[in-house]
Formats: C-alpha cells, structure tokens, sequence
C-alpha cells in the first residue's frame, strides 16, 4: 500500500510540476531574472507549496506515525545549520539559477526526452557519485588513521 501511495504521491507531484511550468528552465529562468524580463508566475505556485508544507509539517510533527502506519522521520534538532548546510544550499541554489532545473523538475522533464535535463541528471548524479566517493575514502582514512 505504501508503495502504491508513494507512486501517486509521485505521479501527483510530477504533474504539478509540469502544470506549474517548473520543469521548463526558461519558465524558472524567467522566474529567476528579476532584472530583466521578470516573470512572477511561480511565486504563486511556490508560495501555495510553503503554505501547504507549513501546515503538512505541523500536523507530521504531532503524529507518532504516518497516515500510512510508518514512522514519521523528522529532523530531531531543527535549528542546526551548519557549514555543509550553508555551502549546500548555495550550490543548490547556484545550480538552479545557471539551468533552470532543480531535481525533482530534472526528472520530469526527462520524460520529455529534453537534452538539458538529461545533461543536468547526469551532472546530478556525477555530484553524487562524487559526494559518496568523498564520503567514503573519508570514513576510511578516519578508520585506518595510525595512532601515534
């Protein structure tokens, strides 16, 4: 049943997605260019999100467990933010405004069979391949490290 769930949840969000404009990067650059050619559309579509994300979360934040029976897994300490937070964010934020695409936009435009997201899915996925690469010769250098 979750699996069922999560695929709508999916199919759902994939085609706001696609309604709201936010999988075209020249919707989300115009968005983005509030010195040019400005283009307010999606303010609305991403201030009806945080409206609907604020009470969703508060409501998550009550609940032991998820309308489907699972656990609800939320940051316990939600006011860390830290130096990996900040330098994500701003890549995050870097990478949005020089394509157009964040994530979950890349990958409902691939169905459109768009070269750009497809470039951008496999830098994705480079950025990720290459955090875990960092992440785990990390890990075992700290493992292997000699005492002295």
């Amino acid at each position: 049943m979750a699996q069922i769930a999560s695929f709508v949840a999916g199919l759902v969000f994939g085609l706001g997605l696609l309604v709201s404009g936010m999988a075209s990067p020249a919707k989300v650059l115009g968005f983005l260019d509030i010195a040019g050619r400005w283009d307010p559309s999606l303010a609305l579509v991403m201030g009806g999100a945080v409206l609907v994300g604020l009470f969703a979360f508060r409501l998550a934040q009550r609940r032991p467990l998820s309308v489907l029976g699972l656990p609800m897994r939320l940051p316990e300490d939600r006011r860390t933010i830290d130096r990996r937070l900040v330098a994500g964010g701003l890549l995050f934020g870097a990478g949005w405004g020089l394509a157009g695409f964040c994530p979950g936009p890349a990958l409902v435009a691939l169905g459109t069979g768009s070269l750009q997201a497809v470039l951008f899915v496999v830098a994705m996925l480079a950025g990720m391949g290459l955090y875990e690469l960092q992440t785990t010769l990390r890990a075992r250098s700290t493992a292997v490290a000699p005492s002295r």
